[in-house]
């Protein structure tokens, strides 16, 4: 990198963003220039906004709610995970024009990595409860490491079948009252829904007829433990907390603006989640 960097994550609301503690953390870490902030921008202003971006000279910036889709109508190239995924989360400005990628699969993925080392993706059966746009990007991670099979299942059965077109050969949609039955010899279970999140509804769940060996993800990150979680725990099963997700898909955008591929450590993780 040549210059400072100058980068910022968008949204509205955006004052709950823990990307710019993350991504200082690494500026400080690796002694660079620059600097990285959150800056609030509506729907209704969002090509002027990006605009302004460009004129003062920024380096990039991530996208999230509830930008991600409608960003994609303003880059000028997007690369195929962002375009199957359906969603920018990470753009690149490169003389004046936008360059749009998506690094949350590559965030999900790394996370049960590190957590999880010894878990090996590849012909398992896979559990996936909701159908937004965590869980495209979970999906098109989940597909790419080899699984065997997904089945999933949303309350709004119509999402989950609009999803299913992703890989009809690899994903079986069920009906949400059938969640509990769906456990069955599956391996891993992951929760991509709000459900179980602080302010939200609970993730109403039977855990019976999930097998011990099966390992459980919620992408959810307050509260670090959810029911889901504390529940599988409790069982015997192995937990993924989701803070590692918003962590590890940070460390590609900080790469495409500094050449620098930064790492997450427990002392980063703890720094985040007090």
């Amino acid at each position: 990198m040549t210059k400072p960097l100058k980068a910022c994550v968008i949204g509205y609301p955006i004052k709950h963003s823990k990307s710019p503690l993350i991504h200082g953390s690494w500026i400080h870490d690796h002694g660079l220039e620059g600097s990285y902030e959150a800056i609030e921008i509506h729907s209704d202003n969002l090509e002027n906004g990006i605009r302004n971006l460009i004129d003062q000279g920024y380096s990039g910036f991530s996208v999230t709610v509830p930008h991600k889709q409608t960003i994609m109508d303003l880059c000028d190239k997007i690369d195929e995970k962002a375009k199957t995924i359906g969603a920018v989360n990470t753009v690149i400005i490169k003389d004046g024009k936008l360059y749009g990628t998506n690094t949350d699969a590559f965030g999900f993925l790394e996370n049960i990595k590190q957590k999880e080392p010894d878990f090996n993706f590849e012909n398992i059966s896979c559990v996936v409860l909701g159908a937004g746009g965590a869980a495209r990007a979970v999906i098109y991670a989940l597909q790419k490491a080899g699984v065997k099979e997904i089945t999933l299942t949303n309350r709004t059965k119509e999402r989950a079948l609009d999803l299913q077109r992703m890989a009809p050969d690899l994903i079986r949609v069920e009906d949400w009252r059938d969640r509990n039955k769906l456990l069955k010899n599956k391996d891993f279970l992951v929760n991509t829904t709000s459900l179980g999140m602080q302010g939200q509804a609970l993730l109403e769940i039977d855990l019976d007829a999930l097998p011990q060996t099966a390992l459980v993800n919620d992408i959810v990150y307050a509260p670090l433990m959810t029911d889901l979680l504390t529940q599988a725990k409790e069982r015997g099963n192995k937990v993924v907390t989701g803070i590692g997700m918003l962590l590890h898909q940070a460390r590609p955008a900080f790469e495409l603006w500094t050449d620098i591929m930064p790492r997450v450590d427990q002392a980063l993780e703890d720094q985040i989640l007090k």
